[in-house]
């Protein structure tokens, strides 16, 4: 994966996520919420990071949120 994440920006754990009430899920980029996935995706995104390390579950992530593996993130 040596590749993929060159800047080794995924290394800081830039994202989180947290799981509502009617089973959604809500990603986080430095604490700022960017995107909403619907129950369906959740249940997908959930199965898909079972098991998976640290480093596989923000690869995940910012896969999920598209623009943000273009190198498009504005610094704070």
């Amino acid at each position: 994966m040596g590749n993929i994440d060159k800047r080794d920006r995924l290394k800081e754990n830039p994202f989180s996520y947290k799981i509502t009430k009617a089973n959604k899920t809500m990603i986080y980029w430095d604490n700022r919420m960017i995107k909403t996935l619907s129950e369906k995706e959740s249940k997908k995104f959930l199965f898909n990071i079972e098991g998976k390390d640290d480093y596989a579950i923000q690869l995940i992530l910012a896969k999920l949120t598209g623009n943000f593996k273009r190198g498009n993130e504005k610094n704070k």
